[in-house]
């Protein structure tokens, strides 16, 4: 063994027993690093980390704005002109990569000419900067977002064209816009805005057809106008089907509490006072007697308590009529306040049995006997001949 090697074999025993500090952590990314990096102009993710967005966005801002070497030019209306490289605004829109294609092959020289028409000279420099740095200001977003819009589908820039559906969806569509955003939807190849803004021109079709929008679409498309029209109808037939049923469906819920209200006071009436064959054990029935209030109510309890009391499966479950005569048991133990002088049988033995039910069905219960109090304010019901119902929900 060499002496070198000799001295570390040294070192390494002396500090054998020596506690060394733990190592410092490795350098991880700055705070305001973003895993995710932000789009390229293909549509692909940048890898790795990304601390540089903003101040990349702020450089082709830069680049745009100066004018840097550009070597094409961009003729709007109104002989507005804009400055812009070939290689950027290629590489962002493949439509206009081709037709800078075209022009070098037609032997143009630089810089070469595009014309971009129909939309105002603002809106194409917001398309234009959008193309350098994949951004753009709110002002002009909410300004130009229809021209923005089809300036995107036409040389394919999907992720402004996705930008536009979004603002629109979240606050820019309006009723003064929702015509024309509607149309160019469909010219877009949009599916969801078309759904979303015929949607709005259903929902507000009165205000919708006063706005110059639909004035206009009734010139130029009559044929797009009697079908929004035809929608219009479909729409509110449907809604009055629908508000038919809720009516018909609440009448009925009506109707049923109302039954249940006069089967409370027809128990009561037949364990209290006597009717017809049935009452109470300390009082003598006559076999001439006036008929009740009740009715048909007091004559179907009769034979169900008649039933109950000779029933040989009467315990809940066992028989479907015994069943509804514990339902109805229940029902008026639930409406009592005063089991102690109650007359109806059972009353104080379900209370106590009440207490101990789980808590979904004491829910469904308090659920059913506040609708039928409600139901007994609301609809006229008579009020219930004993005093030991509580008339509060």
């Amino acid at each position: 063994m060499g002496k070198m090697e000799e001295c570390i074999t040294k070192q390494t025993c002396r500090g054998a027993n020596k506690v060394f500090p733990a190592p410092p952590p490795l350098p991880g990314p700055a705070k305001n690093c973003r895993r995710k990096g932000s789009l390229l102009k293909n549509g692909s993710a940048i890898r790795g980390n990304n601390c540089a967005a903003t101040a990349t966005r702020a450089l082709w801002d830069r680049l745009f704005d100066g004018g840097y070497k550009t070597d094409v030019i961009i003729k709007t209306d109104n002989g507005g002109i804009i400055c812009a490289h070939s290689n950027i605004v290629g590489m962002a829109s493949p439509v206009l990569r081709g037709m800078l294609k075209q022009a070098k092959g037609f032997g143009h020289r630089r810089p070469i000419s595009i014309h971009i028409h129909g939309v105002p000279q603002d809106a194409v420099r917001a398309f234009i900067r959008f193309l350098y740095s994949s951004s753009y200001e709110k002002e002009e977003m909410k300004e130009f977002v229809l021209p923005l819009l089809v300036m995107s589908h036409t040389y394919v820039v999907p992720q402004l064209k996705r930008a536009c559906e979004q603002q629109l969806e979240h606050g820019l569509l309006t009723i003064e816009n929702v015509v024309d955003a509607f149309q160019l939807s469909l010219l877009c190849d949009a599916p969801r805005l078309t759904l979303i803004t015929h949607r709005m021109i259903i929902m507000t079709c009165k205000a919708v057809r006063e706005t110059e929008g639909w004035k206009a679409m009734k010139k130029s498309n009559p044929a797009l106008e009697k079908e929004l029209l035809e929608s219009m109808m479909d729409e509110e037939h449907g809604r009055d089907i629908m508000m038919q049923k809720e009516k018909n469906r609440k009448s009925n819920e009506q109707r049923i509490y109302l039954q249940l209200c006069e089967a409370m006071e027809a128990l009561v009436h037949i364990f209290r006072d006597g009717c017809r064959t049935i009452g109470p054990h300390d009082k003598d029935l006559k076999e001439h007697q006036t008929p009740c209030d009740y009715g048909d109510c007091c004559k179907g309890l009769e034979l169900l308590v008649r039933h109950f009391a000779s029933c040989k499966l009467r315990v809940p479950g066992g028989c479907i009529h015994c069943k509804r005569m514990w339902q109805l048991l229940e029902l008026h133990s639930r409406l009592c306040t005063d089991s102690n002088s109650c007359r109806v049988p059972l009353c104080r033995n379900l209370k106590e049995k009440i207490r101990k039910q789980s808590k979904k069905d004491e829910i469904k219960w308090k659920l059913l006997v506040k609708r039928i109090l409600r139901t007994k304010r609301i609809g006229g019901a008579p009020i219930f001949v004993s005093s030991n119902y509580n008339s509060s929900p």
